[in-house]
């Protein structure tokens, strides 16, 4: 899950953001709303963890350009008003749901995953030849063995499969799995799919594809 976490207070800011990227989350911070508009028209979130009270451009503008785009990116809105009155706008506006602060952070997270959580109904499962991926409970096995993925290692499978013998970019691998925080010059992208190989096993599956990227079905 990628999550934007747009919050004027930067140190709760940071703080969200370490908590959710130890949940195994993608997570950008923009403190300011002009900020966090660009990264929406950047990149597609899974959910924005939006104060309302943003400087810059209001987090009610925020939501209502989402609301208007047809965004697929669910809105937490967070604020410091709590009143019956002000969720009932902030959901008005088209929120996904409102968390008033100060707020447990067990809850923010059980929130975020409920606003995140896929359609009701299951994602069929992800196939290449003897390989299934299972998006729903994460995991991947090969000739019916499971394999020991991490999170990322995963994510970057579900991609490549996802794309149907399209190639993939190194950048497209960095905007879906990986956040800002992320040194695109690292060599990150490289290494995970060095590991990825390796555990994948014999034959090989994964296909680097000159001044393209990596696609499932090469040698």
């Amino acid at each position: 899950m990628r999550v934007l976490v747009a919050e004027d207070d930067e140190v709760l800011a940071t703080a969200v953001a370490v908590g959710l990227r130890r949940e195994g989350m993608a997570v950008d911070v923009a403190l300011d709303g002009d900020h966090a508009l660009t990264q929406l028209g950047i990149i597609d979130y899974d959910v924005v963890v939006l104060d309302r009270d943003l400087p810059g451009t209001h987090g009610d503008d925020i939501c209502r350009t989402l609301v208007a785009q047809r965004s697929a990116s669910r809105v937490l809105m967070l604020t410091a008003a709590s009143t019956v009155k002000d969720r009932v706008e902030g959901l008005g506006l088209g929120a996904d749901d409102y968390l008033p602060k100060p707020f447990e952070f067990a809850e923010l997270i059980a929130r975020i995953r409920a606003v995140g959580r896929r359609p009701p109904t299951p994602p069929a499962n992800l196939t290449y030849e003897d390989l299934i991926l299972d998006p729903l409970r994460r995991v991947a096995l090969r000739a019916g063995q499971r394999l020991a993925l991490t999170r990322k290692e995963l994510a970057v499978l579900e991609c490549l499969i996802a794309a149907d013998g399209k190639p993939v970019s190194a950048e497209q691998l960095l905007e879906h799995v990986w956040d800002d925080e992320t040194d695109p010059f690292s060599g990150t992208v490289k290494t995970t799919i060095r590991r990825l190989r390796t555990k994948l096993g014999e034959p090989p599956l994964i296909e680097t594809v000159r001044d393209t990227g990596y696609r499932i079905g090469g040698t």
